[in-house]
C-alpha cells in the first residue's frame, strides 16, 4: 500500500465459493478498523473482473474454486495487476501448496485455520508490501535453502510444472491443458515428461496417486 495513503484503510477483495465462509471472513476482518471489505466473488473469471474494477490493496484467494484453478487466478493477476497483493487463505496445506504458491507471485500463504490474529498480522505485511508465510511453510523455506532430501518432491518443479502438475492429476488431458493455458499440446507434453523425470514418475495416474496422498487435489 502506498505510503502516503498509510492512514487509510487497508482495502479487501475476498474470493471463496463458500457463503458461509465469506461470512465469517467479512464479520473477521471487519472487527478491525483499518480494514475495509470492498468487493468479494466466488469464482475465479468473476474475480479478475472484480480486480480490474475495483480499486483494492489485498486480494484474500481461496484455490479451491468452482471455474479455474486459484494458481491459474493467481497467474493472471500478477500479469495484470502487479500492485495488488495476493494473500492465499486456503484450506490445503501451506507445506504442500504454499512454497508454489510463492514462485506464482503471491505475497504470502495462510491456512484457514489460523486464528484471526494470525489473519490479521498476515493481512497488514502484505499490504506494507511485504511477504507473509507462517511457521510450516517457513520450515519448508529454510529446507530448500538446506537441500534437505526429506523435502516433497513437487517442491522440484517450477511453478508452470506445477499448474500442469495438478491438471494432470486432477484427470485433464493434454489437449484440454494446452486449451486452457493457451500453450501447444506439443508444449504440455513436453512439460508433462519433464514432471514425470523430475518425480520419478511414469504415469498420470502415478500423479494422481501423489496428488491424493499430499493432499494437492480433493
Amino acid at each position: 500500500m502506498n505510503q502516503g495513503m498509510a492512514s487509510a484503510p487497508i482495502r479487501i477483495l475476498l474470493t471463496d465459493d463458500h457463503p458461509v465462509v465469506r461470512t465469517g471472513l467479512k464479520q473477521i476482518i471487519e472487527t478491525q478498523p483499518d480494514f475495509r471489505i470492498v468487493g468479494e466473488t466466488n469464482s475465479g473469471r468473476s474475480t479478475l473482473t472484480l480486480a480490474r474494477a475495483t480499486p483494492s490493496d489485498v486480494l484474500l484467494l481461496d484455490l479451491a474454486l468452482p471455474d479455474m484453478s486459484g494458481l491459474d487466478v493467481l497467474k493472471q493477476l500478477k500479469s495484470h495487476h502487479t500492485e495488488l497483493a495476493v494473500l492465499v487463505l486456503s484450506g490445503y496445506s501451506e507445506s504442500q501448496y504454499g512454497l508454489n504458491v510463492l514462485r506464482a507471485g503471491a505475497s504470502g500463504y495462510i491456512g484457514k485455520a489460523a486464528e484471526p490474529p494470525e489473519l490479521f498480522r498476515a493481512i497488514r505485511t502484505v499490504a506494507r508490501g511485504g511477504r507473509y508465510v507462517g511457521p510450516e511453510l517457513a520450515g519448508v523455506l529454510v529446507a530448500g535453502l538446506t537441500g534437505d532430501a526429506n523435502g516433497p518432491l513437487h517442491g522440484s518443479l517450477s511453478q508452470r510444472e506445477f499448474q500442469i502438475f495438478c491438471k494432470l492429476a486432477e484427470g485433464m488431458s493434454v489437449s484440454q491443458i494446452g486449451a486452457m493455458l493457451f500453450l501447444s499440446v506439443k508444449t504440455v507434453s513436453t512439460y508433462r515428461a519433464r514432471i514425470l523425470e523430475k518425480m520419478n514418475m511414469k504415469s498420470n495416474a502415478d500423479m494422481t496417486y501423489y496428488a491424493i496422498k499430499n493432499d494437492l487435489i480433493r
